[in-house]
């Protein structure tokens, strides 16, 4: 591709919204551009990343025996209403009407429309296992887009299902999933570990993230510093150790404390650690109200929270809520609680004795206060986030933590969706047995942005070879110098035909630009045709160490060939 024909749209200057390097880069490169929030055109050069992972995402999909199709992006509420979806999955579903009123959404996702195309056309075991796979579009209403493409609104994604006869069937159809992201993500040039997860509104049990190592990540994974466990921070788990010691226990008191609501302030008022306090927190689950407690150096899991009492939609009760349940603020405890509040709590609690909790009055807390004599939990369990320096629950060593970027997701459903829309087959005894499902996802826009996240420098994006728009960058520094230009064309010409894309930046702009745009553009290999052309001589630079060699243009293919090899 010659440069002066590429709508190539390059920034000098970083825009005022971008925030982190793979925003910044992929706008200034001329990759990408803003529409509305969350909303990006993808320009030339953009596009041909984009396509370069789905390239490799449809390679290792269908080495792995799943077929590609494609499903419509606008969806009818019914489908949603069967799941019962349309009510969970919150206000970042799109929903629209059309001219009749009747309801749709803009799919952030599949599941529906799979099952019912699944059930209405396989119903025997014959034709399974099955697994299908898109690349499209997907829309979600983000709260508040960020970070580019990393979390926009309208996003490209790759979504498979599988459907299987039985649960190991579904254990190795997700295992066949597993293997292919590993292979996806190691071609992208991702520096990335597989973590466990939940599985969110997408349900059922059994899930893995797929994280893009970055600092910039909103993910924290929680790894092992001795073997191979890491999960991410809403999934990692909390090794239960019980406090063997015995405490006599002391009677509860209540006790004045004006104005001390924070852990901090109570520490100082009490000259007591974070550990001899209760911390107690409010939440709506669905219709009710229940309140978790954890040790006052620790914090609530809010998603543990959820599963454990197996709530549809748990947030945090809001200030008007705790009010109307005539709860003050910042003096919450578990003891004497209106009726209908359920008390769930952490492990860690339970071997708590005379400890400080609010008293559920203005102004006042307990001293002294113990589980089982005190007051009562319903069910203890890991409610809490772990911690560096926790003990792994795998093999007792060490949690460390780092921060990813979610480039790809694995889910076992299950029978989650085949239950509650009737997706069924009948097996070789002539029986109904409703379909095993999973699904896997990747964000293809994502990847790319990924990617930029983990190959920059301060001068632009560093291409690794297999997601490089073009290979080769080939730049004259005078293109009205006749030897100068006919020696780029030829070499131009040449790595064409040896199969490298080629991009000849042709344009009458002083080297300086040109070079900046190079660096910034990021392409693994530049080739510099200055004043020695008439000589066959050219200066080849490799943009990842910033190598920089002259050498006879002969020499060209065999250094070309041998810089792809060390790239990729």
């Amino acid at each position: 591709m010659k440069q002066s024909k590429l709508f190539l749209p390059t920034l000098r200057e970083t825009p005022a919204e971008a925030e982190i390097a793979s925003h910044k880069f992929m706008v200034r490169a001329g990759m990408m551009r803003q529409l509305a929030s969350g909303v990006y055109t993808y320009l030339p050069l953009g596009y041909r990343v984009l396509r370069k992972v789905q390239q490799i995402v449809r390679e290792e999909m269908d080495r792995a025996g799943a077929q590609e199709i494609v499903m419509p992006a606008i969806q009818p509420a019914e489908l949603w209403q069967e799941t019962g979806r349309w009510e969970a999955y919150g206000p970042e579903l799109m929903r629209l009407k059309d001219r009749h009123n009747r309801d749709f959404v803009l799919g952030p996702t599949h599941e529906e429309v799979v099952t019912s195309l699944v059930r209405d056309n396989l119903n025997t075991y014959k034709k399974l296992p099955i697994n299908l796979y898109q690349i499209q579009t997907k829309y979600r209403d983000e709260v508040r887009p960020r970070f580019g493409v990393i979390r926009s609104r309208e996003f490209i994604m790759k979504d498979a299902y599988s459907f299987d006869t039985d649960r190991p069937g579904l254990d190795q159809s997700y295992q066949g999933m597993y293997d292919a992201y590993t292979s996806i993500f190691t071609r992208a040039g991702l520096k990335f570990r597989a973590v466990e997860a939940d599985a969110g509104a997408i349900g059922g049990k059994g899930t893995h993230e797929f994280m893009a190592l970055s600092e910039i990540g909103e993910d924290t994974i929680a790894y092992c510093t001795s073997c191979n466990y890491a999960a991410n921070l809403e999934k990692a788990e909390v090794v239960y150790k019980p406090d063997g010691g015995q405490k006599d226990q002391a009677e509860m008191e209540k006790v004045a404390t004006p104005d001390v609501k924070t852990i901090a302030q109570l520490m100082n008022h009490f000259n007591a650690e974070a550990r001899e306090f209760i911390k107690a927190i409010v939440f709506k689950a669905d219709d009710r109200f229940v309140m978790a407690l954890v040790r006052g150096d620790h914090e609530v899991n809010d998603i543990k929270v959820k599963n454990l009492i197996d709530a549809n939609v748990l947030e945090l009760a809001t200030d008007k809520e705790i009010a109307e349940i005539r709860l003050p603020l910042g003096f919450i405890g578990p003891v004497g609680l209106p009726d209908g509040i359920e008390v769930v709590a952490d492990t860690a609690v339970r071997d708590l004795v005379n400890v400080v909790c609010g008293a559920n009055e203005q102004d006042f807390h307990y001293k002294n206060a113990t589980p089982g004599k005190d007051f009562q939990v319903s069910q203890y369990a890991d409610l809490r986030n772990i911690v560096e320096g926790d003990e792994c629950p795998r093999c007792g060593g060490h949690i460390a933590f780092a921060r990813g970027i979610e480039v790809g997701h694995v889910f076992k459903l299950g029978t989650r969706y085949s239950e509650k829309m009737g997706a069924k087959f009948l097996d070789e005894n002539g029986k109904e047995q409703l379909m095993v499902m999973g699904c896997y996802g990747i964000g293809i826009s994502r990847t790319v942005a990924a990617c930029v996240e983990q190959n920059n420098d301060e001068d632009g994006i560093v291409w690794p070879w297999g997601l490089a728009p073009y290979q080769i960058h080939v730049v004259p520094v005078n293109v009205k110098n006749e030897e100068q230009r006919n020696l780029a064309d030829t070499i131009y010409q040449t790595l064409q035909k040896a199969g490298y894309e080629v991009l000849l930046d042709d344009r009458p702009e002083r080297a300086g630009v040109k070079f900046k745009d190079a660096d910034l553009i990021g392409l693994p290999i530049r080739i510099t045709v200055g004043g020695k052309a008439a000589e066959g001589l050219v200066e080849c630079k490799i943009r990842k160490t910033r190598e920089t060699q002259e050498m006879h243009i002969d020499s060209l293919p065999d250094f070309v060939a041998e810089i792809k090899q060390s790239l990729q």
